[in-house]
C-alpha cells in the first residue's frame, strides 16, 4: 500500500506539466478574438476594429488592414512596444507567411480561428547553430557590422528589411492622403470665410451708402 502510494507521488512529480502556448501567440490570438466578440456588440466599434485587423473571411489567417492604427492603438494593449516590424519579425520566427502583396495578411496552418487548442503545436524556428567558438564571437561582430553596411550600400536587403519598408510606406501613404483630406477641408473652410468677408462687405457698403443718401438729402 505505502509503496503505491510513493509510486504515484513520485509519478505525479515526474510528470511535465501542461505546456501552454507561446506568449506571443496566444496575445495574437486573443487581440483577433477579441474583435470577434466586439461584432455582436457596439457595430461602430467593431466596424472600427474590424478595420485595424480582424480575420479573414476563412478563419485561415489575418489582415492587418491598417498598419499605423495598428501600431498605435492595438500592438501596445497586448505587447510592450508599437513597433510593426518588430511583430513581423516574431510572426517570421514562427513560421507565420505574408500570403498576399496587396495586403498585410498572415497565415500559419496550425493558426486558426475557433482552433486555439492547435496554438500548443507552432514552435519557434530553431537558429542555425554558430559555427564560431565564443571568443571569436566578438572579434567578428565588427566584420558583420561592415559586410550588413556593404550591402545596404549594394542594394542588397533581406527579408525583414523589405517588410520594414513597406511598413513605412504604407504609413507615409496613409499619412500623405490624411494631409490631402485636410487640405481640402482647410480649402473649404477658407473658400467659406471669404463668402462671409464679401456678404459683410456688402453689408456695411450698403449701410454706408444708405446713410450718406439721407446726409445728402438733408443737406
Amino acid at each position: 500500500m505505502m509503496s503505491n502510494k510513493m509510486s504515484s507521488n513520485y509519478s505525479s512529480l515526474s510528470s511535465p506539466k501542461a505546456k501552454g502556448p507561446a506568449p506571443f501567440l496566444a496575445k495574437t490570438y486573443a487581440l483577433l478574438e477579441e474583435g470577434e466578440e466586439e461584432e455582436s456588440g457596439d457595430e461602430g466599434c467593431s466596424r472600427r476594429r474590424k478595420k485595424i485587423v480582424s480575420w479573414n473571411d476563412e478563419g485561415t489567417g489575418f489582415v492587418v488592414w491598417s498598419p499605423a492604427e495598428f501600431s498605435d492603438l492595438t500592438l501596445p494593449r497586448y505587447f510592450k512596444h508599437n513597433n510593426f516590424s518588430s511583430f513581423i519579425r516574431q510572426l517570421n520566427t514562427y513560421g507565420f507567411k505574408k500570403t498576399s502583396s496587396r495586403r498585410w495578411e498572415f497565415k500559419h496552418e496550425k493558426f486558426q480561428r475557433g482552433y486555439k487548442q492547435m496554438l500548443m503545436e507552432i514552435t519557434r524556428k530553431k537558429s542555425e547553430p554558430s559555427v564560431f567558438p565564443a571568443f571569436l564571437k566578438a572579434s567578428s561582430s565588427s566584420d558583420d557590422h561592415q559586410d550588413h553596411h556593404h550591402q545596404i550600400m549594394n542594394g542588397g536587403r533581406s527579408a525583414v528589411d523589405e517588410e520594414s519598408t513597406n511598413v513605412h510606406r504604407q504609413t507615409l501613404m496613409e499619412e500623405n492622403q490624411n494631409l490631402r483630406r485636410e487640405k481640402v477641408e482647410l480649402q473649404t473652410q477658407i473658400a467659406q470665410f471669404k463668402d462671409l468677408q464679401i456678404k459683410l462687405l456688402d453689408c456695411i457698403a450698403q449701410h454706408t451708402g444708405t446713410s450718406d443718401h439721407k446726409e445728402t438729402r438733408l443737406c
